[in-house]
């Protein structure tokens, strides 16, 4: 086994081949020792290369709604009036602290992405 850090490009589509060539190696094997390694090595140079932003908060709400199986009646009873609901979808309105408290406890959409702005 011998690993490299990724440096450029070549090493990283190299580790992506390694990876998916010992895939499947067991757990506590120098394999699957090898796969964890290039696992973390992989996910880091991915991080720093292609960093990937917060999703906009009405995306956010509309996905998790989506996911949820909830129409706009059902967030009427999390944020007010379903009136509102329509505004804050269609970004006329802007979420207030209550609103995303409530989002944020009822959907589990971190508050983190709900206070950007949009």
């Amino acid at each position: 086994m011998k690993i490299t850090p990724i440096r450029n490009e070549k090493d990283y589509q190299n580790a992506l081949n390694r990876l998916e060539e010992i895939f499947d190696a067991k757990k506590g094997t120098e394999q699957g020792d090898e796969l964890e390694i290039l696992s973390i090595l992989i996910d880091r140079y991915e991080n720093e290369n292609f960093p990937i932003g917060m999703p906009d908060p009405i995306e956010a709400i509309k996905f998790r709604m989506e996911q949820m199986g909830m129409k706009q009646k059902d967030l009427a009873e999390v944020v007010g009036f379903k009136s509102r609901v329509s505004e804050i979808l269609s970004k006329k309105r802007k979420l207030t602290l209550r609103m995303i408290r409530k989002l944020n406890s009822t959907l589990h959409i971190p508050t983190d992405v709900l206070v950007q702005d949009y």
